[in-house]
């Protein structure tokens, strides 16, 4: 399926703890999105940090969920600066500036697009989020995650209830890893290009406050959740980061499927 992209450099891999991350930028992706929308229909786009990598370096089925999709893209700046001895020009992609370029550029291109995951109340303050800062922006679904497993028969539905709604993009936000599982589970379905976006609906629609500039420049945006959520978060970033820079600094090779 990838062979027609092949052409494309940032679609080029670069290796992040044994994590095949795409050595892209903002621009680049957003390019390679544009130019490629109509045949992108089935695949999907992981918006990869250190958490899913660490998560993907430990677990071979969760590596291939971020090996097999079209672009793995890197939202975390560690993956970014260890990549970018590589690939010069590799920059982050968040998941809500992802987001933001492409509904600024949605009308002129006729793109709509269809939400999933999340919880009603935050899915309608979104809306209302979008409408005001993205004028004519075609939200073509909107649908909440029932926080459990989907039953294959439910993958198949949901899978066509997107694709029958007519949008060329479906947003998902599960969190990591259900968002890039059930992604690579419905890959080559009949519904649009999926990007997985996490906790980007909050971002975007206002509920959770987005870390400050300068903290994301300098790699503490998870210092800024930690602040946030400190009892949920508290463990899973002593235990990630620890993780990803002990892999990073030993090569640790990741584990491998039988």
């Amino acid at each position: 399926m990838l062979k027609s992209y092949l052409h494309y450099p940032e679609l080029n891999r670069v290796p992040v703890i044994d994590v095949p991350i795409t050595g892209t930028n903002m621009s680049e992706c957003v390019d390679f999105i544009t130019h490629n929308i109509d045949n992108l229909h089935g695949e999907y786009i992981c918006v990869s940090n250190a958490h899913t990598s660490v998560m993907a370096h430990d677990d071979p089925s969760y590596w291939s969920c971020q090996a097999e999709s079209v672009m793995s893209v890197p939202d975390g700046k560690p993956l970014s600066v260890v990549g970018r001895k590589t690939v010069t020009s590799m920059r982050r992609v968040t998941g809500p500036d992802l987001m933001r370029e492409i509904f600024s550029i949605s009308a002129q291109h006729g793109w709509s697009h269809y939400f999933y995951g999340n919880e009603q109340k935050n899915l309608e303050a979104l809306k209302e989020s979008l409408q005001e800062e993205y004028p004519g922006l075609e939200i073509a679904g909107m649908e909440p995650s029932v926080f459990r497993p989907l039953s294959d028969g439910e993958k198949r539905d949901l899978s066509r209830r997107i694709a029958d709604s007519g949008a060329d993009f479906a947003w998902i936000a599960l969190g990591a890893p259900r968002q890039e599982v059930l992604m690579h589970e419905l890959k080559g379905g009949p519904q649009p290009l999926m990007i997985g976006v996490g906790g980007a609906f909050n971002v975007l629609a206002g509920v959770v406050p987005e870390a400050p500039i300068l903290m994301q420049n300098l790699s503490l945006e998870w210092l800024y959740r930690l602040m946030q959520e400190p009892k949920r978060l508290f463990k899973r970033y002593l235990v990630t980061n620890t993780k990803f820079l002990i892999y990073q600094i030993t090569g640790a090779k990741r584990k491998e499927g039988k």
